[in-house]
């Protein structure tokens, strides 16, 4: 059975109710209506059924392996590595760094995963735009949500940053909770990027324009 993110519930029950109302709709009028508008109903039936399974297919959830070992960081979002950069980064960490970005489309998985073992110390939101995720000025102008773990490894922060298509990101984890190396912390709604900064003398495994998986793909060691 597939699993699927509890923020997709009210999305998927919305879509399935719009489902059941045109089939209702279609069958009412099996008999009494005319051609174009019988042609109407079905369409508008299929659209609303094709729209639940996508909806679905968006949340879902499948579990990952997640790779044993010390001084590892997974990537904490599916999607394609966009960028990747040397950066002194002034807002939480105040030190050398090294960002990965991974971009997700609507095709990915959208659940986010903690990259490392760590406390949380820090969870900030930050309202802003809606401009296309890909776009290097999206971490900064787009609205995003900042969480700060402290790890034996050094400080990682990771960003959700919400898209155009994207306008919702949630994190489920609080400061002072702990998480481990690819546990669920949250969800980015309907395709956006995830920054990640580690610590300056981490060693990137992958390199821009990979396929990363959440909590499985090894993006760095320590």
């Amino acid at each position: 059975m597939i699993r699927i993110s509890p923020e997709g519930y009210p999305f998927i029950f919305g879509a399935l109710l719009f489902t059941g109302i045109t089939a209702i709709m279609f069958l009412w009028r099996w008999k009494t209506a005319d051609s174009p508008l019988m042609l109407y109903l079905l369409l508008l039936f299929c659209f609303s059924l094709v729209l639940t399974l996508f909806t679905a297919f968006f949340f879902r959830d499948p579990d990952r392996k997640v790779p044993e070992g010390k001084g590892l960081f997974v990537s904490p979002a599916d999607g394609k590595v966009i960028l990747i950069r040397d950066i002194y980064e002034k807002d939480y960490l105040k030190s050398e760094s090294k960002q990965v970005s991974i971009f997700m489309s609507l095709l990915d998985v959208h659940v986010n995963r903690a990259p490392c073992d760590g406390r949380v110390s820090v969870v900030r939101y930050l309202p802003g735009k809606f401009i296309a995720a890909y776009k290097d000025d999206a971490s900064l102008k787009n609205e995003n949500i900042a969480m700060v773990l402290e790890s034996e490894n050094g400080k990682v922060f990771v960003r959700q940053v919400a898209g155009f298509i994207a306008r919702r990101a949630v994190c489920r984890a609080h400061v002072g909770d702990f998480v481990k190396r690819g546990e669920r912390y949250g969800i980015i709604k309907f395709g956006s990027r995830l920054d990640v900064y580690l610590p300056g003398d981490a060693r990137i495994m992958v390199k821009e324009g990979d396929k990363a998986k959440a909590g499985e793909t090894v993006i760095a060691v320590k």
